[in-house]
């Protein structure tokens, strides 16, 4: 029986001024009880994560944030480190799809972020994932092994034990007009990337680190991802934004647990 924690996060990405964080954090306080058997991560913009970790309950949610520039500290106008968000989130997603596409990240450049988290005690939510063309081409495990092994590269098993994995096919999203996945073919690509960090770290770190899925997940579809046997939680764009859907989400993840016998303590 799997001891990972099942994590929920939501991604806010640039939507909601502080104002409006503030009220969507009231809101699903309101509505989503302190589940022990649950981690809770919000990723808010920049602007509202001071406000907001005044205001959580950090028994309930954690933070995290969108982004940060590798380098602790130094002449780079306007950039926001991860050593200035140290104390500040738990986490930090990295390798989003959109900072691929939108701002051209490389794969060194994610491995330099992952480094820089990590170094500051922040733990990296690595955000992998093939397009609608490498897909066609089945190029599939060579995008997964290229994304995940460079990422990581250099790290300690002690160090990627703090990394969360999300599987992001971007061919899936709704942002990039993206086609529902069918969650069957989704369990194949979960458990190749355990492998690959079985083969990398051993067996012990792929057992204890979490994968999450993350191709549109909503309310309706969340229980369908959290049954395969390799996702230990889902990253979810869209309906983080709504207090009605993302509290089902983190309730149907919470009846979930039960069924794989992790209760609240």
């Amino acid at each position: 029986m799997t001891t990972r924690k099942i994590l929920i996060a939501g991604n806010w990405k640039m939507n909601l001024n502080v104002s409006e964080a503030s009220l969507l954090v009231h809101g699903l306080d309101k509505q989503i009880a302190n589940h022990h058997s649950l981690e809770i991560v919000l990723g808010p913009s920049f602007l509202s994560l001071q406000s907001l970790n005044l205001e959580i309950n950090h028994t309930k949610f954690k933070l995290a944030s969108q982004n940060g520039y590798p380098i602790d500290e130094g002449h780079y106008t306007g950039e926001i480190s991860f050593a200035m968000q140290r104390g500040l989130v738990d986490y930090a997603i990295i390798g989003h799809s959109s900072r691929r596409i939108y701002f051209n990240e490389t794969l060194d450049d994610v491995k330099n972020k992952v480094k820089a988290a990590i170094r500051n005690d922040i733990k990296p939510i690595l955000c992998i994932g093939e397009t609608k063309q490498e897909r066609l081409d089945k190029e599939t495990k060579q995008v997964l092994h290229d994304q995940l092994v460079s990422a990581l590269y250099d790290l300690t098993a002690e160090e990627v034990s703090r990394v969360v994995i999300a599987y992001e096919p971007i061919w899936a999203i709704s942002t990039f007009d993206g086609e529902p996945s069918n969650p069957d073919d989704m369990q194949r690509e979960l458990a190749y990337i355990r492998k690959q960090l079985a083969d990398l770290y051993g067996q012990a770190v792929a057992d204890d680190t979490r994968i999450l899925y993350g191709g549109t997940v909503d309310d309706m579809n969340a229980t369908s991802y959290l049954a395969l046997n390799d996702c230990d939680g889902v990253l979810v764009g869209a309906a983080s934004l709504s207090i009605d859907k993302f509290s089902k989400i983190v309730s149907k993840a919470y009846d979930y647990s039960l069924t794989k016998g992790k209760k609240d303590d």
